[in-house]
């Protein structure tokens, strides 16, 4: 996979400023969970997230569409600052869509009908459209075909390439992913890094915390690495992989990298 975006020509270089996160601190409690981040996403930028469990990496990307509130500093997601107003939170949320690592599909719910449920009730699309729309993001994924089944009756990759469809059809301007692959099978991984491949190569703004390397290094316009609720190092893969700055970085990536 390494260079892979580079042979098929993605050389654009990302835009202007589409979330900035200044000085940004989050407990749980008294447990200080993020301390003093500081992170500028720009249009079109993909960044990798990594490091040890526990180090506030999905805590960190929960914080920008406000699954998680944070207590200090400032989050701006395309122009609109993330406080306790409910209008700026729903704006910021039509915008930013989501992955999680366990798909959260409704089970009582078709594909179809997963898919086109936030559109017609958030963004009061009319259903047939929604539907259409639907389809041309299952058949972008690769699983039109299931379109009519339920999650319960498709592969953990197969629910995942949904989840990420679910959230195109929202028509996002920055996606997040939150561990997309680490609940799946061995091969069932590069079927969804396939998708996120085609979605980085469109120019697709995104944020992922992933332990796939692979994925890192060719995908990624920076690598951020994380431990204790700190952004300790961040660089372009290259450098980031062959040149690691800090101490902690340099064990991480010992352990990770075989």
């Amino acid at each position: 996979m390494d260079n892979e975006l580079q042979k098929n020509g993605d050389d654009r270089s990302p835009g202007e400023p589409i979330i900035e996160i200044t000085e940004m601190h989050k407990w749980f409690g008294d447990f200080h969970v993020l301390k003093n981040i500081n992170l500028t996403v720009h249009k079109g930028e993909r960044i990798i997230i990594c490091g040890p469990s526990g180090s506030g990496k999905s805590t960190l990307i929960r914080c920008i569409n406000r699954l998680e509130e944070h207590q200090k500093g400032r989050i701006i997601v395309d122009g609109i600052e993330l406080t306790n107003d409910l209008k700026n939170i729903e704006k910021i949320r039509e915008e930013v869509g989501m992955v999680f690592q366990h798909f959260n599909l409704f089970p009582h719910l078709s594909i179809l009908e997963n898919l086109t449920l936030g559109p017609v009730w958030v963004r009061k699309v009319p259903k047939a459209e929604a539907e259409e729309t639907a389809m041309y993001y299952l058949e972008k994924v690769h699983i039109a075909e299931q379109a009519l089944k339920y999650p319960g009756q498709l592969s953990g990759g197969q629910q995942q390439r949904v989840a990420i469809a679910r959230s195109l059809c929202m028509r996002p301007k920055v996606m997040l992913f939150d561990e997309p692959t680490s609940a799946l099978d061995p091969e069932m991984i590069k079927e969804v890094l396939d998708v996120m491949i085609d979605l980085a190569r469109e120019g697709m703004t995104m944020i992922v915390v992933s332990h796939e390397m692979g994925f890192a290094k060719s995908a990624a316009h920076r690598v951020l690495f994380m431990d204790e609720g700190e952004i300790l190092e961040e660089n372009i893969p290259v450098e980031f992989f062959e040149n690691p700055q800090h101490e902690r970085t340099k064990l991480f990536l010992s352990q990770i990298l075989h």
